[in-house]
């Protein structure tokens, strides 16, 4: 329906802006850097993807992009919470954010500190 078009237009342009600012990283981040994060949406990006515990947390390219795959999902379903993804906008913003730096920059894993 119009809702579920609306969405996957929205969530295909964010991903085109995101990649352009990323893009532009490209030549001041070293190739397979690696990344480490303190920040309170990565750690609920971890935990979306199945990652957490008491001690440090590697959360990986393949666990990003999986949580990321089921958030896209959501824009060809009609707008219900799926489980396990928290539904505000934030917190789909910083996993596109974090997914297209990843993936752009070559980085495999960040580490999520407990």
């Amino acid at each position: 329906t119009g809702h579920r078009a609306a969405a996957r237009h929205r969530l295909e342009e964010a991903i085109a802006t995101v990649e352009d600012e990323v893009t532009r990283a490209r030549d001041v981040v070293a190739p397979a850097s690696g990344l480490f994060s303190t920040d309170a949406c990565v750690r609920d990006i971890a935990r979306a993807a199945g990652v957490s515990g008491s001690t440090p947390s590697t959360l990986t390219l393949d666990a990003v992009e999986q949580a990321f795959g089921r958030l896209a999902a959501l824009a060809h379903r009609a707008p219900t919470s799926h489980p396990g993804l928290p539904a505000d906008a934030g917190f789909a913003a910083a996993l596109l954010i974090l997914r297209e730096v990843m993936h752009h920059l070559h980085c495999t894993a960040i580490t999520v500190p407990a």
